[in-house]
């Protein structure tokens, strides 16, 4: 990866908080990730292989879900409820046989909808044999422009690409087979399977899971060295810290990000967290740049604007977390949907806090929806307890929120966003000085000027991507533009052709990196 080698933060500390972020947005336990890294690397080391395979062995390792979030709404949509509990019940039945798979779809399709529901959402999934190979496939397109940010080098960029594929070529995105699939995404896959297998059902029966797909879905070699040193190793793994492990086994040198190179990839972990939600995109971007501008409004120190910039960015990873469920299937936030949104600054606190880089602003990050009067969360903070950084913060991130809306709330105009947030400072909420900070902000912006748009996207075509990325279909794009259907779905065409991108959820990425999404 492009990094310092001689100060900053430690490159695969961030990769593996962004592991941790994965197994959330998987609905995996925290950790499945680390304990994958460390056991495809014992792996890899006893099958010989070299340095720089191991390298990518090892960051693959931390980044192989990194497209997990790219279609996160449309599977909550699509199995009508909680996407996360689905990928997690599919995870084991991914690189098993097709009579497999249909049994993990059956039993976990709309498994907790009313039955004519579920049967319709069934029927619905069960005629679209390809679906799961364009999910995959557009996870992997996403994943390949997150990393390519991230500053992973050609093999890692390369196993991304391919992370789904078997050794029989019946996976995705492109079908490889045999010693064409990369080497790192060969040896992972079957390690990452025997880890999730053994959690579920034991080590003995992982093995014997790993034997009946040797040489369909695995490579022999590396099967065979699973057999040979993975019972041992998951034995050990059991009873160490997982996070010192990774630390200690990635070959050397270890790279480091520098200030540069750390803001680059913070703002791809924003990326990362905003794809979960259509109507959130941007939103991390938008948040650091106003809590920064804020910051310096108030005559903060710059190390006080630049984490409060840092933090803006990451404060809602832990967002990948929660499930979208029954908001996905009728678009109201129930109660039990609200108690899971209020989960995430917790988990946003537990995806940074065991990074060194990234522990400065884990807390800061995490306090985005605490309030003067106590009445906000995680932890209900109030008063004294919170400091200028973080009321800041708070009252950016409402600022942000207020004007890009929810599902069940449309986004405010600068004068209604004023009026609420004044509207909280008078009731105890928010710090007057901070909310004068945001406002001010806020007014003395200026538009954006006219520009050049990037790869020579027309001016109906960066329309169509904008409605596109913040999730709308081309039927929705056509009569907010007042176009024919087909007239759209010819510029959704060239818009891919152009972006060079072949998913609603690659162009998404493309539109946030050159700033199209609406401020």
């Amino acid at each position: 990866m492009s990094a310092s080698r001689d100060g900053g933060t430690r490159t695969s500390e961030l990769l593996a908080s962004l592991a941790l972020a994965t197994d959330l947005g998987t609905g995996q336990p925290l950790e499945r990730g680390l304990m994958t890294c460390v056991l495809a690397m014992t792996v890899g080391r006893a099958m010989g292989a070299d340095g720089e395979t191991l390298r990518a062995v090892h960051q693959f390792s931390l980044l192989r879900f990194l497209g997990c979030t790219s279609d996160a709404w449309e599977t909550a949509r699509l199995v009508a409820g909680d996407e996360t509990a689905f990928l997690s019940a599919m995870a084991p039945a991914t690189m098993g046989s097709p009579r497999e798979q249909v049994a993990s779809l059956v039993r976990s399709v709309a498994r907790d909808a009313f039955p004519p529901l579920r049967a319709a959402r069934l029927a619905a999934v069960l005629a679209d044999p390809g679906g799961g190979h364009r999910s995959l496939s557009t996870h992997c397109e996403t994943a390949v422009r997150l990393g390519t940010r991230l500053g992973c080098g050609p093999q890692v960029l390369a196993a991304l690409a391919h992370a789904y594929e078997r050794w029989d070529g019946k996976g995705a995105p492109s079908g490889l087979s045999g010693d064409a699939i990369p080497a790192a995404v060969r040896i992972v896959v079957a390690a990452g399977d025997l880890q999730l297998h053994a959690r579920a059902s034991g080590t003995a029966l992982a093995l014997e899971v790993l034997r009946r797909r040797r040489g369909r879905a695995y490579d022999p070699t590396v099967v065979d060295a699973c057999l040979e040193v993975g019972p041992a190793e998951l034995a050990r793994l059991d009873a160490v810290p997982l996070w010192e492990e990774v630390m200690a086994v990635e070959p050397a040198p270890h790279g480091r990000l520098d200030d540069a190179a750390l803001d680059l990839a913070l703002t791809a972990v924003a990326d990362f967290a905003d794809l979960k939600s259509p109507w959130l995109r941007g939103h991390s971007r938008r948040v650091a740049a106003l809590a920064e501008a804020a910051g310096r409004w108030c005559g903060l120190a710059e190390g006080d604007t630049t984490a409060l910039r840092r933090a803006g960015l990451v404060h809602d990873v832990g967002r990948v977390g929660v499930p979208h469920g029954r908001t996905a299937r009728s678009g109201q936030v129930g109660a039990a949907a609200r108690e899971r949104e209020r989960l995430h600054p917790y988990l946003t606190e537990r995806v940074l806090a065991q990074c060194a880089g990234l522990q400065s602003y884990a807390a800061l990050a995490a306090a985005h929806h605490e309030r003067l009067d106590g009445r906000g969360y995680h932890r209900g903070l109030r008063g004294a307890q919170l400091d200028i950084p973080a009321r800041v913060l708070a009252a950016a991130d409402l600022c942000a929120l207020l004007r890009q809306g929810t599902p069940d709330r449309a986004g405010l105009d600068p004068g209604g966003v004023t009026t609420a947030l004044r509207s909280a400072v008078d009731e105890g909420a928010l710090d007057p000085a901070a909310v004068d900070a945001v406002l001010g902000v806020q007014a003395g912006t200026s538009r954006r000027g006219h520009h050049r748009a990037p790869a020579g996207l027309t001016g109906r075509e960066t329309e169509v991507l904008r409605l596109l990325a913040a999730g709308n279909s081309n039927r929705q794009i056509a009569s907010r533009l007042q176009l024919s259907v087909k007239t759209v779905g010819r510029h959704v065409e060239n818009l891919y052709a152009k972006t060079q991108t072949h998913s609603r959820a690659a162009a998404a990425v493309f539109a946030l990196e050159h700033g199209i999404l609406p401020e």
